[in-house]
């Protein structure tokens, strides 16, 4: 409860209820790979990081597969067993080679290509499938991409290293087994539920399957054991990032990461909010601040919380900005409703549930040196824009509005629309300053549109009330930035 970071590997479940729980908790590290024991998408709502180490444990995985593969292909396992039983059964334990013999891999990430690189030395050709990595890009590690039906009868070994998705579960099933070769051999060290187990051991009776190594299951450690003791599977108990290499990395990794989010230096292995990383860039974090000041401000002019946002960059430094400006934005116009803990990581979800949609544009024209940022509610004249000097972000226009010298948006701001003729507005809010004892630190007018004209006041508090400020203008509204 009293925790802003949890760090966990892969035994360790962090529901709904254990976030739910955890009041202050931000970050949740997974030190390895797989993240299927975190609910990412409870932790989403709530605005809690989920972050693992994608590298950590990857050339301990790839070793443990090619090693299952060397297995499979000679039955050393087998063999073993059988000399420690006092046997010696040379004839009963014929292996091939995998040299000319095809490798499918499924799944070409980071382990995916170290296995294929590492069993091209053995002579086997590697053909694989992933509907992210391009073509070319497999390519150059020799790996010939193809979809998964022409994959199937091609093999003569198939591993996976996949997540495990919806997409994936099952991946392996009765269908799929029935499209491969005879005597087909499986590996899987990547998560258990990819490969259907109840229909390997039916495809391993039947012989359309000759082998399966298995390092992983639906259920760990597995309730029904029929597969684990089928002879023609090899098995371990979940070894893929047992080394001591990879324990050690992964941890030390998992650490520096959470230090370098503490302390502003960066963001790596980011789950469930990728952009973000590009968030905690120095350069950035002021442009992020601008954002949510104009979601915010929009939100006060509008007075509502739905409907199509359109977000424009303008000027090439802000050419990549879209993606987690956008967020900002949307945390802005949801600051001060229903919902609690708007973060950047939950602002899009919470907006889109809330009948908000974000959409980004950009365009490399700017007629500001650093960048523009524009931000419109549409089918509404309500839109503001700002750009950022130095480290200050700026209010550049507000509803039509131009301020010639661009408004500071630091909290806490007083923000009016009264008309251009009103004389009176700026010393009735002077003397309503006076009497609170609070300083006026900037204050900023537009140029008039229909007569009116929009004021930002930077103040040194709230002031406590409005009401002898409210006959004199159209609208007044104050936000804590």
């Amino acid at each position: 409860q009293d925790c802003d970071g949890l760090i966990v590997r892969s035994a360790t479940k962090v529901s709904a209820d254990v976030l739910e729980a955890a009041g202050r908790l931000q970050v949740v590290g997974r030190a390895g790979t797989g993240v299927d024991n975190v609910d990412v998408e409870a932790a989403t709502r709530k605005g809690v990081l989920v972050m693992n180490t994608p590298t950590g444990n990857s050339l301990s995985a790839a070793e443990l597969t090619c090693g299952m593969i060397l297995c499979l292909a000679r039955q050393i396992p087998q063999a073993a067993a059988s000399m420690k039983e006092g046997k010696w059964d040379r004839k009963k334990y014929m292996g091939m080679e995998l040299n000319g013999k095809t490798l499918g891999v499924l799944g070409l990430g980071r382990i995916g290509r170290e296995v294929a690189t590492r069993m091209q030395a053995f002579g086997m050709k590697t053909i694989g499938y992933d509907p992210i990595i391009t073509p070319e890009s497999s390519a150059a590690f020799g790996v010939e991409q193809l979809p998964l039906e022409q994959i199937w009868p091609c093999c003569d070994f198939i591993t996976v290293h996949t997540p495990l998705l919806p997409s994936t579960t099952g991946l392996l099933n009765d269908s799929t087994f029935a499209k491969c070769r005879r005597g087909v051999q499986v590996v899987n060290c990547a998560r258990g539920g990819i490969v259907d187990e109840g229909a390997l051991l039916r495809a391993l009776r039947s012989g359309q399957c000759g082998g399966a190594a298995l390092d992983v299951f639906t259920q760990e450690p597995p309730k029904d054991w029929e597969l684990v003791k089928h002879p023609n599977v090899i098995c371990c108990p979940h070894l893929g990032a047992s080394t001591r290499e990879a324990q050690s990395r992964c941890g030390k990794e998992i650490a520096m990461q959470m230090v370098d989010m503490a302390t502003g230096k960066g963001l790596a292995g980011v789950v469930n909010g990728q952009a973000l990383s590009k968030a905690f860039a120095p350069q950035t974090k002021p442009w992020i601040t601008l954002a949510k000041a104009l979601g915010t401000v929009l939100h006060a002019t509008a007075k509502q919380a739905h409907g199509n946002v359109q977000l424009c960059t303008l000027g090439a430094p802000l050419q990549d900005a879209g993606s987690f400006l956008a967020p900002a934005v949307a945390s802005g116009l949801l600051a001060g409703g229903r919902q609690k803990e708007v973060t950047l990581v939950n602002a899009l979800m919470l907006a889109q549930e809330a009948g908000l949609k974000v959409m980004a544009t950009h365009s490399d024209t700017s007629p500001e040196p650093d960048g523009l940022l524009q931000v419109a509610l549409q089918g509404t004249p309500h839109r503001a824009a700002g750009t950022v000097q130095g480290s200050t972000p700026l209010l550049r226009e507000l509803n039509g509005a131009t301020f010639k010298q661009p408004a500071p948006l630091a909290s806490p701001i007083l923000i009016y629309r009264a008309k251009a003729s009103e004389p009176s507005t700026l010393p009735t809010l002077t003397g309503l300053l006076g009497k609170a004892g609070i300083q006026l630190h900037s204050y900023h007018s537009s140029s008039p549109v229909a007569g009116e004209q929009w004021s930002v006041a930077g103040l040194s508090a709230p002031l406590p009330d409005l009401t002898e400020l409210k006959p004199r203008v159209a609208e007044v509204f104050q936000l804590h930035l």
